[in-house]
């Protein structure tokens, strides 16, 4: 039997009435023919501006996965988790813009972030995604080591500019910032950039956090690579593992354009691989610290063990879990009351331009084998306990 069965411990916070609402809602996203149908009416709807929609979308959805329209709106939820020992990680989610006067303005959200959760340890990580900053292609184009143009090395070095300056305020005010990682064509330069601000701002502690996604081939060889150049360098490594969440895409592009699918074979394959991360991690504490980001019972657990081994305190400073808003409340708030540090990464943003994102969770919940039916039936066990 799991340890993170305890759904009074899980739902503590959530009324009967909240329950019933998620419970629908997740099982309407566990049919894939509904969730396709409703992604799209959605989109068309909610970006031309239907309130009605709009409503009920912030309701459902938007309530379930996200903290607020704004920071001081999901302030209420960052409060009541914290209570119960769970960081929040504001996640400002606006995805798919592609002008410079965006990605100035959404680091100037970010930089607010920053200064906005200065002194609250209840707001342990600042997180953003390289494309928030720039456009995927100009990444691309860095990566492969193409001759950029004139105006090419002008939006890089705005990109690069973004980056520092997120990264500088970070260190200054002794905050952690997770930088996302994105779909592989442009995550060599992501990868590179991180290093860079790593060897500027982590000399004394992990400031600056890169993403590895374990689903992808390569990604042990570059941790070991990247701690001998950390080494030399002088600098520590704050990493966030993850999966992975851009499958279908990454197959689909690799078979089109005809080169090595980057992604591992299948699921056990994934899962070896994200297991020989914490490995990795575990083995080299002196250097590298590590934000395990995972919904997944077996690896939270291995996670533990490893710590128990190791004669690690559940606090101790260098290891972290984190599950998203919304989802996996039985292993997050376990971890929580067994002292370990956890947050949610907790999205906000305007209901219009947030669906994107929730349009996207909605469709991972259904291609994650296991994870909506186990949604539901905590919940089920929840109500059933309470009646």
């Amino acid at each position: 039997m799991s340890i993170f069965n305890d759904t009074k411990l899980a739902f503590a916070d959530k009324t009967d009435a909240q329950l019933k609402k998620a419970y629908w809602m997740f099982k309407a996203i566990e049919q894939p023919a509904i969730t396709n149908i409703g992604v799209s009416v959605l989109n068309f709807t909610v970006h031309n501006d239907f309130p009605f929609v709009k409503g009920i979308v912030k309701k459902t959805l938007f309530e379930q996965f996200c903290g607020g329209e704004t920071r001081e709106e999901s302030m209420n939820v960052v409060k009541q988790m914290f209570k119960r020992g769970v960081g929040s990680i504001f996640d400002y989610s606006i995805e798919g813009k592609e002008e410079e006067e965006t990605f100035d303005a959404v680091c100037k959200e970010i930089k607010d972030i920053v200064r906005f959760s200065v002194g609250n340890p209840a707001i342990p990580f600042i997180v953003f995604k390289p494309t928030a900053f720039g456009r995927i292609d100009i990444y691309e184009e860095v990566g492969k080591g193409a001759e950029l143009t004139t105006s090419q090395k002008e939006e890089w070095e705005r990109i690069v500019q973004r980056f520092d300056e997120v990264c500088k305020l970070c260190w200054e005010n002794d905050k952690k910032v997770m930088v996302d990682a994105e779909e592989t064509w442009m995550q060599g330069a992501a990868d590179h950039l991180c290093e860079e601000m790593m060897e500027k701002y982590n000399k004394d502690k992990a400031i600056v956090w890169n993403t590895i996604q374990m689903y992808r081939t390569g990604r042990l060889e570059y941790m070991n690579a990247h701690l001998e150049r950390a080494r030399e360098k002088g600098y520590f490594i704050g990493y966030k593992i993850v999966r992975g969440a851009y499958m279908e895409k990454e197959r689909k592009r690799a078979a089109e354009l005809n080169y090595p699918d980057p992604i591992q074979p299948n699921k056990q394959a994934t899962d070896d691989n994200y297991n020989a991360g914490i490995d990795f991690v575990m083995a080299h504490l002196d250097k590298v610290s590590a934000f395990f980001g995972t919904h997944n019972e077996k690896s939270s657990e291995l996670i533990m063990d490893k710590m128990k081994n190791n004669g690690l305190s559940h606090d101790n400073p260098h290891v972290y879990f984190g599950q998203l808003y919304g989802m996996s409340d039985n292993i997050t708030y376990y971890l929580a009351d067994q002292h370990y540090n956890v947050a949610k990464y907790l999205p906000y943003g305007p209901v219009k331009d947030v669906v994107p994102y929730l349009t996207r969770r909605a469709q991972e919940n259904t291609s994650v084998a296991g994870q909506t039916g186990r949604e539901l039936g905590l919940i089920q066990k929840e109500l059933k306990r309470r009646n």
